[in-house]
C-alpha cells in the first residue's frame, strides 16, 4: 500500500512538472484574459505607436495603463518575467534579470467621470523606483489579482536592449524580380566593434508593424568586410499591404471621419461606421495613419482617460457570398493584432456583408482587413486590401544573441526602418 501510494504521489508531481513545462514553453502575447478588462497600453516615452523597448543601464521607464468596466476598484497587482526569443517564458529568476522588485501592487487608479459606461482607469509606472534591468532580453508584464495570483487579466510584452550592435537596414525591391510592385524585402546589415560577432549564436528578427502572424527569422548570408549581411533571401520578402483604413469618434456629438452615424439606447452608445470596400484591385492611395495603431481621445473634454466614453463600434463589409476558404479579421492594436474569434468578422445573409461588433474607448482607429485561409498560420493582405510596393510599413528589427555559456537569450540590439 506504502509503495503504491508513493508512486501516486511521484506521477502527481511529475504530471505538475509537465504541466508546468508546457505553460513555459507556449508563446505568450499581448493579451486581455478578461472581458471586462479595456484599452490596455504600455508605452515608453516617444514611442507611444511602438512596441516599447527599454535600453540597458538607462532610466527608460514605462506606463502601463488599462480600464476595468466596473464601479469597484481591485487590489491587482503586476509581475515582470523574462521570456526566451521565441516570447515563450524561460528559467530566469527575478535577481538574475533585475534589481528591485519583479512584482508590485497597482496603486494609481481613477473612477471614469461623466460616461454612460463606468470603468475604473488604472495606471502604474515600470519597473518601480529603484529597480532597474541587469539582462536583456524579452519580457512580459502580467496583471493580476493580489488574492488570485493565477487568474490573469492581461499580459503586455516589452523588451530591454543592450544597443552594443549597430543595424542598418533597408527596404529594396525584392531579389528575385517576382511582382516587385507588390513586395518589400528588408535587408538587415549588423556591426560591432572587436571582438567579432559569430552568426551561429545570433536570431535576427523582422516583425511588420504590429503583425506576430508574419514575424520573420532572417538567414545569414555572408560577410560584408567585418559586417554580417543578412540579404536577399525569401525570408527577407514580406507582401507590402495597404495603407491602413481608420475612423475617428473622438466627437460622438457630431459624426467625424468614416463614422456613418451615432445612436444611443438602452443606456449604451452605437457607432455605425461607413462600409468597408474591397481595395484589392485598387490603385493605392498614401494617406496618413498609425499602421494599426490606436490614440484615445476626446474633442470636448479635458482628461481621455477617464472622460472618454465606451462606444460599441459596428464595422462592415459588403460581399454578396461568403469567402468559404477562409475568414475575415480586424486586424490592428484594436484586436491586439490577433486572428482569434475576437477580431473574426462574421458573415450575415440577411444583409450579404461580414459584420462585426467592437466595445471600444472613444479615439481614434486604425486597422486593417485580412484573410485568414483555413489551416493557415499567416494571414494574407492580398485578398481584400491589395498589395504595394510603396506602402509605408513600420519593420522592428531584433537581433538576438545567445553563447553557449548564457543561459537565456539576449537581445543586443533593435532598429526600426519605414519604407520605402
Amino acid at each position: 500500500m506504502k509503495r503504491i501510494t508513493s508512486q501516486l504521489k511521484l506521477a502527481l508531481v511529475l504530471l505538475a512538472s509537465l504541466a508546468a513545462s508546457a505553460a513555459h514553453a507556449q508563446t505568450i502575447g499581448d493579451s486581455a484574459w478578461r472581458n471586462d478588462v479595456k484599452t490596455v497600453s504600455l508605452t515608453r516615452t516617444g514611442t507611444e505607436f511602438e512596441m516599447p523597448v527599454l535600453v540597458m543601464e538607462s532610466d527608460d521607464r514605462m506606463v502601463l495603463q488599462f480600464d476595468v468596466l466596473s464601479e469597484h476598484p481591485e487590489n491587482l497587482r503586476y509581475t515582470i518575467y523574462h521570456c526566451d526569443a521565441q516570447w515563450r517564458r524561460d528559467d530566469l529568476e527575478p535577481y538574475e534579470f533585475m534589481t528591485g522588485f519583479e512584482s508590485r501592487q497597482i496603486e494609481n487608479y481613477d473612477f471614469s467621470f461623466t460616461t454612460l459606461v463606468p470603468y475604473i482607469h488604472y495606471h502604474q509606472v515600470i519597473p518601480g523606483t529603484f529597480a532597474q534591468f541587469i539582462h536583456s532580453g524579452n519580457f512580459v508584464v502580467s496583471v493580476a489579482p493580489d488574492d488570485a495570483p493565477d487568474s490573469i487579466l492581461l499580459t503586455r510584452r516589452f523588451c530591454v536592449s543592450e544597443q552594443s550592435v549597430k543595424i542598418e537596414g533597408n527596404i529594396v525591391r525584392p531579389f528575385d524580380g517576382i511582382d516587385i510592385s507588390r513586395r518589400q524585402q528588408v535587408d538587415v546589415l549588423l556591426s560591432h566593434p572587436s571582438p567579432a560577432l559569430a552568426p551561429q549564436y545570433l536570431s535576427v528578427a523582422v516583425q511588420q508593424n504590429g503583425r506576430q502572424d508574419n514575424r520573420r527569422w532572417l538567414e545569414f548570408s555572408g560577410y560584408e568586410g567585418s559586417d554580417l549581411a543578412y540579404r536577399n533571401r525569401k525570408c527577407n520578402i514580406f507582401e507590402g499591404g495597404n495603407t491602413f483604413r481608420f475612423f475617428d469618434m473622438s466627437n460622438l456629438r457630431t459624426p467625424m471621419y468614416k463614422v456613418q452615424r451615432i445612436e444611443r439606447y438602452g443606456g449604451e452608445t452605437f457607432a455605425i461606421i461607413r462600409p468597408e470596400e474591397d481595395r484589392s484591385r485598387k490603385h493605392y492611395i498614401a494617406e496618413t495613419s498609425l499602421n494599426g495603431g490606436m490614440k484615445v481621445n476626446i474633442w470636448d473634454r479635458k482628461n481621455p482617460a477617464i472622460e472618454a466614453d465606451y462606444v460599441w463600434v459596428n464595422i462592415s463589409l459588403p460581399m454578396q457570398l461568403p469567402m468559404m476558404d477562409g475568414s475575415v479579421h480586424i486586424v490592428g492594436a484594436l484586436t491586439d493584432w490577433k486572428l482569434d474569434s475576437a477580431s473574426r468578422m462574421d458573415y450575415n445573409m440577411q444583409y450579404h456583408a461580414y459584420t462585426k461588433r467592437l466595445l471600444l474607448k472613444q479615439g481614434y482607429y486604425a486597422y486593417q482587413l485580412l484573410f485568414l485561409p483555413v489551416h493557415a498560420q499567416v494571414a494574407e493582405t492580398a485578398r481584400l486590401e491589395g498589395d504595394h510596393y510603396e506602402m509605408a510599413n513600420q519593420y522592428q528589427i531584433f537581433v538576438y544573441q545567445r553563447m553557449p555559456s548564457d543561459r537565456a537569450d539576449r537581445l543586443i540590439a533593435t532598429g526600426r526602418v519605414v519604407g520605402p
